[in-house]
């Protein structure tokens, strides 16, 4: 697997830390996190969450996490994770599963030392209203997405628990939207289809939100 760009949340944490030796918490750590994260931050401590380690993961992938919490975050119950324990958690394209995310985040808090940093990334209200596409475009092109959540709910829940937002916004990469027109006919050539990602981009599909733990 080859990632040539560095990701969106990767280029948002370093901007307001620039250390590399982050003890990070993913959660949801599928669709090769680990490998994508160890290649652009090699000296962190990767920890991954997720209900299966297999999902979208390699075997290179598993082999990159230094830890692996398998859980289904619904539960509420995070024994398994040490408070007062990571730099960074992220949670990338996965609260728009959990029906019970306000109640989720605030217990995930508690894992994060102070000063540390939290990313989030969702779809934003707006996807409800996109074009649907394969592979997902609009919010209910999937169906294990079960809430819309807004930038101002999210932001909201991390002002109550003493957290301070740093930046929050559009996940989006010009470079992306300048290489549509090459990907857009490549994967009418290779796949039979285009993927809703390529779209998401130019439609600004995903919000997030950054914040930090102030104590």
């Amino acid at each position: 697997m080859s990632v040539k760009l560095k990701p969106f949340r990767i280029k948002t944490i370093q901007k307001h830390s620039n250390r590399s030796d982050f003890r990070i918490l993913d959660i949801g750590s599928g669709s090769h996190s680990s490998s994508i994260t160890k290649k652009w931050l090699p000296n962190c401590h990767y920890s991954g969450v997720d209900r299966d380690v297999n999902y979208d993961n390699t075997a290179e992938d598993i082999q990159a996490m230094d830890d692996f919490i398998q859980m289904d975050l619904t539960e509420l119950n995070f024994e398994k994770i040490p408070d007062d324990s990571y730099d960074v958690i992220i949670m990338s394209h996965v609260i728009e599963h959990l029906h019970n995310g306000d109640q989720v985040l605030p217990l995930l808090f508690k894992k994060l030392k102070k000063g540390g940093l939290f990313y989030i990334e969702f779809p934003c209200e707006a996807s409800a209203s996109f074009p649907s596409k394969r592979e997902t475009l609009n919010f209910f092109d999937d169906d294990t997405h079960v809430r819309i959540y807004s930038i101002k709910e999210v932001a909201n829940i991390f002002m109550k628990e003493n957290f301070v937002v740093k930046a929050a916004g559009k996940n989006r990469s010009w470079v992306n939207i300048a290489l549509m027109p090459i990907k857009i006919p490549l994967q009418l050539l290779t796949k039979g289809y285009v993927r809703g990602g390529v779209y998401w981009d130019w439609y600004g599909f995903a919000d997030y939100v950054l914040a930090e733990k102030v104590r």
